[in-house]
């Protein structure tokens, strides 16, 4: 019996920008100086990696060009892992939304499926993107290490597809700043078998 070829994806969530916590989405705000320190700590001399690839939004990126640049490791921007886009609740934080729209914001944490915020983006397009970038990465990169910075919408989605999970629960999922979680892929000749190695933990 052939082994199968394995391929791991270490997933790491930004950590604190400018400005705290708020539905941030798609706006660029950069780390602050704490999100700076927890990601160093979430990872700290490690580099078991062959690739790293990377949102482009400023929060993860610029985390990814020093990881990269200090350890000579290949780095790729991929559009396709930016967060999920909150429309009108963007850079708003969850205590100014419970003024303002208490009705619709507690409808999408019940439902968010069918409860889309004011001008964002639906849950099924936020699939299909981020879904994209997985399959492509595992066709092109099958059998390597590779490293995702990018945000908790995009590791809540591709941990739950991983476990096989609804999407409509994918925000029952905690992601912390920095936290790191490792999916191992194993390639059967019908389809690629994804493992959840640990969640929220660092190296």
């Amino acid at each position: 019996m052939t082994t199968p070829l394995t391929t791991t994806l270490d997933l790491l969530r930004h950590g604190e920008p400018v400005g705290g916590s708020r539905y941030r989405g798609q706006t660029d705000d950069p780390l602050s100086d704490k999100g700076w320190a927890q990601m160093r700590s979430a990872v700290g001399d490690a580099h078991p990696w062959d690739h790293i690839v990377s949102s482009p939004l400023s929060r993860c990126s610029d985390f990814a060009r020093e990881l990269a640049t200090r350890h000579g490791l290949p780095l790729e921007m991929e559009p396709r892992l930016m967060e999920l886009g909150f429309g009108a609740w963007e850079g708003r934080t969850a205590s100014e939304l419970m003024s303002t729209d208490a009705d619709i914001l507690a409808r999408f944490w019940r439902d968010p499926l069918h409860n889309t915020p004011p001008g964002g983006e639906t849950l099924p397009a936020f699939q299909a993107r981020v879904l994209g970038a997985w399959n492509d990465l595992l066709a092109q990169r099958a059998g390597r290490r590779l490293l995702l910075v990018c945000h908790a919408g995009v590791i809540r989605l591709l941990l739950s597809h991983a476990l096989g999970m609804p999407l409509s629960h994918m925000f029952r999922i905690q992601v912390p700043n920095a936290g790191l979680s490792r999916l191992r892929i194993d390639h059967h000749r019908e389809s690629p078998l994804p493992q959840l190695i640990f969640h929220a933990g660092s190296l």
